[in-house]
């Protein structure tokens, strides 16, 4: 009997127990295998042309550089590979981003198995995977566009900036985000100081506020 030729997978996230959750799903069809399980972006970026996969999934936030600049590097490099962003993330804070960078599509990291392989089958095919809410959510954009001046000074923020704004919109203090994102203190100092400008904010406490009722808004979305 002729053997299965199996789609190779990679997968990038920095927590263990989610990196094995996620390679069982995914190998629980006997026509993928995970071939991979990397926590950091420097570490796809080392391995790139050594041996080709089929499917990437890539976790939005890594320490050091972020899984948007990640999708970049890769299809900078691989135009043609085919990458699937996973992520606990809110659809509505990074999943535009993901696919500008070129991701085929967005999934929130807690949906069911059978989702998650519908989303990986999808892409393997050729086609993008978004859930029917963000599909309905870019529709109206295009038609109407983005009203929301907040929103519009958002799209002005890098993807690291973006992290940081939706920590700060967590309640997170200057050393929370800087252990969480293996930066120093004064890089996340730099940062914030670069959010205040690109978004006309006047101080601290107008940024601090504007960030949470951001976050506020990004779930109500949900």
């Amino acid at each position: 009997m002729e053997s299965i030729l199996k789609k190779k997978v990679l997968i990038v996230d920095d927590h263990p127990i989610m990196r094995r959750g996620l390679t069982d799903t995914i190998e629980s069809d006997p026509s993928f295998e995970v071939i991979y399980q990397l926590e950091r972006a420097e570490q796809v970026l080392d391995i790139l042309g050594d041996k080709w996969v089929d499917l990437m999934l890539i976790d939005v936030s890594l320490p050091g550089m972020s899984g948007i600049e990640l999708v970049k590097n890769i299809l900078f490099q691989i135009p043609d590979q085919k990458v699937l962003v996973i992520s606990r993330h809110e659809e509505s804070l990074y999943a535009e981003r993901a696919l500008r960078a070129g991701a085929k599509g967005y999934i929130m990291k807690f949906v069911s198995s059978d989702k998650l392989l519908q989303a990986v089958r999808k892409v393997l095919n050729g086609g993008f995977y978004l859930s029917d809410e963000l599909n309905e959510r870019i529709l109206m954009n295009a038609l109407h566009g983005k009203q929301d001046q907040t929103v519009s000074l958002i799209d002005q923020l890098s993807d690291r900036e973006m992290e940081i704004f939706e920590l700060i919109g967590r309640g997170k203090c200057g050393n929370d985000i800087a252990e969480k994102l293996h930066l120093a203190p004064k890089t996340v100092e730099t940062y914030r100081s670069r959010i205040k400008e690109k978004m006309n904010f006047k101080n601290s406490t107008e940024m601090i506020y504007y960030a949470v009722k951001w976050m506020e808004d990004a779930s109500r979305v949900e």
